[in-house]
């Protein structure tokens, strides 16, 4: 038998799992989606369970096997990529969680994070994380598990417990129990890393609660953490060889390589990260530091923005408002006004990320009177998402120094032209879209192939991406002044 040349990719997203495989000559030849269950046990709370999202990745596997024409046997690797903070806490034994999962997007923890804020120590945290202390991050969803899940904290400090953001669960499903490992891009999530060193950092770990015998080994984002046992649709011994967190394997899949090369990904939420190189870059305007991934003994760094609320805005509109049946209905019915009539939507759902960071904000329409239809409404809703980007690209470019002299896009809703060309407008840069939106995927299937040696530099990816199309700004500078000044009003509103 010819040796195995494709590589499986899992793209743990938040609302639901992608499995892409892809072939030596990065084309995709085989895929598969399934959703799971959102929880909202209370107002601000949402969480997984973890069990469903494993059924819902092997359920993919398989179908994306078989939408290929491939066997188990043909994968020479896998790579995962993820949601990145979401937090679980499972039983080191038997692989039971102790309790649904904490989702990034939950804000349970907003009082911890203002308690810490008032002993002084977020300077501290900013300085050795690159982080800011907001509920997002897993430090703090870990302080209130181990506070309220009964017998967490006893059987941590144990060892009888494994904490995990999802790759974690996934490494250590896939490898039937036998490896409990991140990587430095998604442990640079958690408030407990020190960016320089990539460590656990055990001043944090006191000051949030979390016993060191719960924490995973910090390895590369390229290399082979272990190897499948026990799969449904996998044979034993496949190397689980790349893993990254879902906007750092954005950014390596859009060929991100050098510093000042930034994407922005429209997904649940969206962000925007620029390659800041070798040397971590302190943001000064509310931005994020993190480490974008590890290649061998060499790290590399990226600014990031976070927008909490992107596609997800749309899906709220579609679930909770009923307004269109089906997420890409949304573009036709914005169209179908010439402009918002002078709405504006401010996507506080679950707080302001950066560079506001702002949790007790909340979603905001303005401007409505008895004019407005659901159609100015819709419209409202993708310039809001644009306009948040706006702000992230600013902060961006006063931390780094640089212009962004083009914008490269990819996930779901960059599927969507219209907002596409108003992103464009109000940055007033031209937004690069890629053949292939699934960069996310395609980030992690190379990482995995790196690691496993499918593919021997990351000139091949570069080589491999292509431009779809490029959307080029066509507002008049007035008028997107205007956009942004009554976008700044509903901000300090909302």
């Amino acid at each position: 038998m010819a040796p195995a040349k494709h590589v499986l990719a899992i793209d743990q997203g938040t609302t639901g799992t992608h499995v892409t495989i892809l072939d030596s000559r990065l084309q995709v030849v085989g895929r598969a989606y399934r959703e799971f269950t959102q929880h909202f046990p209370k107002p601000s709370w949402v969480e997984h369970d973890l069990e469903e999202i494993w059924a819902s990745s092997e359920y993919c596997i398989a179908r994306a096997l078989r939408d290929a024409g491939l066997k188990g046997q043909h994968i020479a690797a896998v790579g995962i990529t993820n949601q990145r903070e979401t937090t679980g806490l499972w039983h080191r034994g038997t692989g039971k969680p102790l309790a649904r999962a904490i989702v990034w997007q939950d804000r349970r923890t907003a009082d911890i994070c203002q308690q810490l804020k008032a002993r002084g120590v977020e300077p501290r945290v900013r300085e050795v994380t690159g982080l800011v202390l907001d509920p997002y991050f897993s430090g703090t969803k870990l302080t209130w598990m181990f506070e309220h899940v009964k017998g967490a904290r006893t059987r941590a400090e144990k060892g009888e417990v494994c904490f995990g953001t999802i790759d974690t669960w996934l490494v250590y499903r896939l490898t039937g129990g036998a490896v409990h490992v991140t990587d430095v891009s998604n442990a640079s999530r958690t408030l407990l890393m020190d960016l320089r060193s990539l460590t656990w950092d055990d001043e944090l770990r006191a000051l949030l609660g979390v016993p060191a015998a719960c924490l995973p080994q910090i390895r590369g984002s390229a290399e082979v953490y272990g190897t499948t046992r026990g799969m449904k649709s996998l044979p034993d011994g496949i190397p689980i060889a790349g893993m990254a967190g879902d906007q750092q394997a954005a950014l390596f899949g859009q060929a991100c390589f050098e510093p000042g090369e930034s994407k922005c990904t429209y997904g649940t939420g969206a962000f925007l990260l620029m390659n800041t190189g070798s040397t971590p870059v302190r943001s000064t305007a509310g931005l994020l530091t993190t480490v974008a991934w590890r290649l061998g003994e060499r790290t590399s760094y990226a600014l990031e923005g976070s927008s909490f609320i992107a596609g997800a805005a749309v899906q709220w509109l579609r679930d909770g408002l009923k307004v269109i049946k089906r997420a890409p209905d949304i573009e036709a019915l914005a169209e179908s006004v010439k402009d918002s009539g002078d709405v504006v939507f401010v996507p506080a759902l679950a707080g302001l990320g950066a560079p506001h960071w702002r949790p007790e904000a909340r979603g905001l329409f303005a401007g409505i009177d008895r004019s407005t239809t659901v159609a100015h409404l819709a419209r409202s809703v993708l310039e809001g998402i644009a306009l948040q980007i706006h702000d992230l690209a600013n902060a961006m470019r006063h931390d780094s120094g640089r212009d962004i002299p083009s914008f490269k896009v990819d996930g779901g809703a960059a599927a969507n032209n219209l907002l596409m060309q108003y992103q464009a407008d109000v940055l007033g840069t031209p937004v690069v879209r890629p053949r292939n939106l699934e960069t996310t995927s395609l980030g992690a299937a190379f990482l995995g192939g790196l690691g496993a040696g499918v593919w021997s530099s990351p000139e091949a990816i570069r080589r491999a991406w292509k431009a779809e199309r490029t959307f080029k700004p066509r507002m008049k500078p007035e008028v997107r002044q205007r956009h942004l000044e009554k976008w700044k009003r509903a901000v300090e509103r909302a």
